[in-house]
């Protein structure tokens, strides 16, 4: 059975669980609800914006939100994206997927390192989905 929703998850809900809900948005089919969420939501990463209008998606509205603010009762699966930090916990019988990405607004570098980052992310983040949406 497909899930109702889908939550991906960071820390920040600012860089790449933005990203994989933009692109989940694109990816899954019709009546999938895709959501994302932070247990520290922060502001959305102008280059995570940036990245997704390269591949003809606008994410300008994107805001970060908390876990809190996610309708818990329409999530099937959970996605969480950290890497190198502790990724939140949201407790219920869900599918739980792990996907450790390093967090592209950690790079260091100037603009295009920085960009080439966040590229990568994306770029890795849309290869999982379309393998686990298949």
């Amino acid at each position: 059975m497909k899930p109702r929703g889908i939550l991906f998850l960071c820390v920040a809900n600012s860089a790449r669980s933005q990203l994989a809900e933009a692109l989940a948005r694109e990816l899954a089919p019709p009546g999938v609800e895709v959501y994302s969420a932070g247990s520290h939501p922060a502001r959305v990463n102008p280059l995570a914006v940036r990245v997704l209008a390269e591949v003809g998606i606008d994410a300008s509205a994107a805001r970060s939100k908390g876990v809190g603010g996610v309708p818990m009762d329409r999530v099937g699966t959970i996605v969480t994206l950290c890497a190198e930090e502790v990724c939140p916990l949201v407790p219920g019988e869900v599918e739980r997927l792990h996907w450790p990405l390093p967090d592209p607004a950690a790079s260091g570098g100037d603009e295009e390192a920085r960009l080439e980052a966040f590229r990568a992310a994306r770029d890795e983040i849309r290869r999982r989905l379309a393998a686990w949406l298949r």
